[in-house]
């Protein structure tokens, strides 16, 4: 009897531990993926005396397009489109970070459209303006960028040139992208400050902002992953994607970003198949390399559009 309730005991143990288990795993996910509150990029967001205020204050001021599409599962996803001062074929396609939104890109969409370009600026999936609850961390979301080339060349034309600009996030994002099976209207991509991997990334954020280790916690919320979102963590790789890469690529980071690693940036550029370049931006953090050094930033990117896509 005693030996009957023993085993009682530790199953229960056991099934007590297993449901904690499997509630933290849940708790973490919803933290990672599901939408929550997103700050939209406002003029208060600058200080007055930042670099790029008055690209913010341009931009804004600008009349856009709205555009909309829908992905592959079925969610409205919208985006802003600023065509070019003087008419042409070439775009950029400008994709924002994590819980950000096109807003937040609004410096960056003005120094594309001040040289010339159209500018094309996506929410993505469950950000912004675009439906959907679960957060693709650029891997889902690399598959709705297909979608806007398409957009891009049915509206601008077969003979159209598109070029691919993203932060943080969205620098990842792109990097996933260039892997792909790619039109021949794709000429380059240009990122900033993105992860090596949804895997690392989230590793890395769980040690410093919760003390986690990776194992168990990362591997159980990558599963969960896989099975809600359709990818696990490990799947979602820029590294791998970027030894697929063909086009031209320019990698920037700050080499004070201590929210990505600035290792990644190396992690990043080394995997590239294609022609590439580096700019690490000295005193730069996380996602402000374009107003810590913006001679630097605005001189580096454009050498390297007028180089593979310049505007005639």
């Amino acid at each position: 009897m005693k030996k009957l309730l023993s085993i009682k005991v530790i199953v229960s143990a056991i099934i007590i531990v297993g449901l904690l288990f499997i509630g933290v795993g849940i708790y973490f996910f919803n933290i990672a993926q599901i939408r929550g509150e997103q700050q939209i990029a406002q003029m208060s967001d600058l200080k007055v005396d930042s670099p790029v205020y008055e690209y913010r204050k341009a931009f804004f001021a600008e009349k856009k397009e709205i555009w909309e599409m829908e992905s592959d599962d079925g969610l409205l996803l919208k985006a802003w489109y600023l065509p070019a001062p003087v008419a042409t074929n070439k775009t950029i396609i400008v994709a924002h970070g994590h819980n950000a939104s096109k807003e937040r890109m609004a410096e960056y969409g003005w120094m594309f459209h001040q040289w010339g370009y159209n500018v094309l600026m996506p929410d993505n999936r469950a950000h912004g303006a675009s439906e959907g609850k679960l957060i693709g961390y650029g891997w889902n979301d690399r598959l709705d960028y297909l979608k806007w080339i398409d957009l891009v060349i049915a509206e601008n034309g077969e003979d159209c040139e598109i070029s691919l600009y993203g932060l943080s996030m969205g620098g990842s994002l792109v990097m996933m992208l260039s892997g792909e099976e790619l039109p021949s209207n794709i000429i380059s991509f240009i990122q900033d400050c993105g992860y090596d991997s949804v895997w690392n990334q989230i590793a890395y954020r769980a040690k410093v902002e919760y003390s986690l280790p990776t194992f168990p916690i990362v591997d159980q919320v990558s599963l969960i992953s896989k099975l809600i979102a359709g990818y696990s963590y490990k799947e979602a790789s820029a590294v791998e994607q970027l030894k697929k890469n063909k086009h031209p690529f320019l990698f920037i980071h700050g080499d004070e970003d201590d929210y990505v690693p600035v290792d990644m940036v190396h992690n990043n550029y080394n995997a590239s198949g294609g022609e590439k370049e580096l700019l690490i931006v000295p005193g730069a953090g996380h996602a402000d390399a374009i107003e810590v050094d913006l001679e630097s930033y605005e001189a580096t990117i454009k050498g390297f559009l007028d180089k593979h896509m310049p505007i005639q």
